[in-house]
């Protein structure tokens, strides 16, 4: 049957003005693809009416099998049938060590940081694998709106680093699809709550998927949605808790990990994950697993054993909640609605926990599997053109703070956490010694005052500059952050004009552990790190006072100086020396720095003398006062 679109006179939509646009949420365990029709967004359903994609990709040696087919066989052949892969994205070979689970995957060795999965139709990046996914969501669309598309916006987790966002770019690119944005998930969903229910107010977005959790404190304000602060952990998810049931089973039936192969490994997960679902609708559940090698195991798994395994996991996430709203200053009191998303939060004990952390109970109004990606769908359409009376904006933040390291190895934030983006910053700079030509530029991400204490992420020089004495030379530093995440440094000596920039790709490995960590002891050494950076910027004073001194005695100090003074002079510097090497308090760099300034006063001021009549030599006084008087 044929549907007619209905307008008011002059205002229908001429069909080839509109431009189609998906949201993709590419998920841990399952993807979905989603599209605004007529004015309604919606999730696509393949030919067999299933909207939920699996995330799973199995290779053969002459085919590539994606979704519910590859599925069915990631149990006989774990090897070439890869699940979970977005727990792969962005990670060299150590940091899969951080995962907590068992891989049954081959890795090939190779000079690359980028990890490769053996198969048999070769070596395959998470990348690779990720665009298969991407090409099945693509030609489901194509063939579902019947053209091709312009593109689409392609979810992430909020807590996902460069890095991950990058190969989430580079797996788009890979299928062809171009990326009209990468939208945090937790946000997408604020956007389709925002749109159907029309609230304002703060609220809380608890994001539980297969592999990723996300907490985002938002404010929603006449259409503006601004995330006042974000948190979570890249490596927990549902996976986590069929991990837990799994654990116990192995326990319960006394058999070794080391006695289970991959398929076996594979097979109890599956049924782990079978049982965590049944125990959301009844209250107790019969496993009967086979073990590998003929070995079965029967057992019963009642609702509260379950709530004892996976609380922790529950709880840490709560940890999370707990950072992001002292973040965002917002009292759990303030918080006006908890939407709920990720089909993990279809656990009833994920739900009452929450409830009771929020003192509100979750809004489970929109299908939690498919919010994401019916967000990110309303974004799509947006940025397709498709919506120009739209007054939709939003503000994604910065996760951790952008910098620089300067002397005295200090970290100068440029851009601040939390910050809306994209966003641009700069900040000038200036050259330390006399006649330097060149600075090198050592970009950092973290909370702490010390750049040790931060993650390196890149590192460029600017060379080629004119040489002037220290201090004239300026050096515009501007950071830029693209509505992706990713950042753009660019330096450039504005007397010369000349530049260099830095597209910053960090290499793979920013871990889970690293990102709560960061945050955690910016906050637990915040007065020590405030302590250390005076110290640093002290002892940096004091390299310049001695340079300074050094470079004068060695100009004139025999001409100027008797012994006596100068015996003072050197040894108010040794005194220096050693406060600047030893102590740990910047008083004492600065008793000792203002007793050398005592001790050289007099050198000082006569060196000041013969440069004023050094400049006036062959002058009269009137040409200077002449001169001033024209200006």
């Amino acid at each position: 049957m044929a549907l007619l679109q209905i307008a008011e006179p002059g205002q229908s939509t001429r069909p080839h003005e509109h431009k189609l646009a998906v949201g993709i949420d590419l998920g841990t365990t399952n993807s979905l693809v989603a599209t605004v029709r007529s004015g309604v967004t919606e999730t696509l359903p393949d030919e067999d009416g299933n909207h939920l994609l699996p995330s799973i990709v199995r290779y053969t040696e002459d085919d590539v099998v994606v979704g519910f087919k590859a599925k069915v066989n990631s149990v006989d052949d774990p090897q070439n049938t890869i699940v979970s892969v977005k727990r792969l994205m962005g990670r060299g070979i150590e940091d899969l060590k951080t995962l907590g689970e068992q891989l049954p995957y081959q890795f090939v060795d190779s000079d690359s940081s980028v990890p490769k999965i053996k198969t048999v139709a070769g070596n395959k990046t998470a990348m690779e694998v990720s665009a298969e996914i991407l090409k099945k969501l693509k030609q489901r669309s194509e063939n579902t709106l019947g053209d091709e598309l312009v593109g689409a916006v392609i979810t992430v987790p909020a807590y996902f680093d460069d890095a991950q966002r990058q190969a989430t770019k580079d797996a788009a690119k890979l299928a062809n699809l171009k990326v009209l944005r990468l939208l945090n998930e937790p946000t997408a969903a604020a956007v389709a709550y925002g749109l159907d229910s029309a609230q304002e107010g703060v609220i809380a977005v608890y994001d539980l998927g297969g592999g990723t959790f996300d907490i985002s404190i938002l404010r929603l304000t006449k259409g503006v949605f601004e995330v006042l602060a974000t948190g979570g952990d890249s490596a927990l998810g549902g996976d986590d808790f069929d991990h837990a049931i799994a654990e116990w089973v192995i326990t319960q039936s006394g058999i070794k990990n080391s006695e289970l192969n991959s398929s076996s490994i594979r097979l109890l997960m599956q049924e782990a994950c079978t049982a965590k679902e049944a125990l959301s609708e009844i209250d107790e559940v019969e496993l009967n697993i086979e073990l590998g090698d003929n070995q079965k195991w029967f057992g019963l798994l009642n609702r509260e054993t379950f709530n004892e395994l996976v609380d922790p996991l529950i709880k840490k996430s709560l940890m999370s909640c707990r950072r992001a709203l002292r973040d965002a200053k917002i009292d759990r009191e303030d918080i006006h609605d908890v939407v709920m998303v990720g089909g993990s939060t279809r656990m009833l004990r994920v739900r009452e926990l929450v409830g009771d952390f929020f003192l509100h109970e979750p809004l489970v109004s929109i299908d939690p599997d498919r919010v994401v990606a019916i967000g990110a769908a309303t974004q799509a359409n947006a940025l397709a053109g498709n919506n120009p009376d739209g007054d939709m904006l939003l503000l994604d933040v910065l996760p951790l703070s952008l910098g620089i390291e300067t002397m005295g190895g200090l970290t100068e934030k440029i851009i601040h956490r939390n910050t809306p983006i994209p966003v641009s910053r700069a900040q000038d700079f200036t050259t330390y010694k006399d006649g330097q030509t060149a600075m090198s530029i050592h970009v950092v991400q973290g909370e702490r005052e010390l750049v040790t204490d931060c993650r390196s992420l890149a590192k460029f020089e600017l060379r080629g500059f004119p040489p002037q004495v220290a201090g004239a030379a300026r050096i515009r530093v501007s950071f830029q952050v693209d509505a992706d995440g990713l950042l753009h440094v660019t330096a450039r000596e504005e007397t010369s004009g000349v530049e260099a920039h830095v597209e910053v790709k960090p290499s793979y490995g920013l871990s889970d552990s690293e990102i709560e960590t960061m945050l955690r002891d910016s906050m637990e050494h915040a007065v020590e790190d405030k302590g250390l950076r005076n110290l640093r910027e002290m002892q940096v004073e004091a390299d310049r006072v001695i340079e300074a001194l050094d470079a004068a005695i060695a100009d004139d100090g025999d001409s100027m100086l008797e012994a006596d003074e100068k015996n003072s002079i050197l040894e108010a510097r040794a005194v220096l020396v050693d406060a600047r090497a030893n102590a740990t308090d910047e008083q004492l760099v600065k008793q000792a720095m203002e007793s050398l300034e005592k001790a050289s006063a007099n050198y000082v001021a006569r060196r000041m003398n013969a440069s004023v009549q050094t400049s006036m030599a062959g002058h009269k006084v009137e040409e200077f006062s002449s001169e001033e008087s024209e200006k």
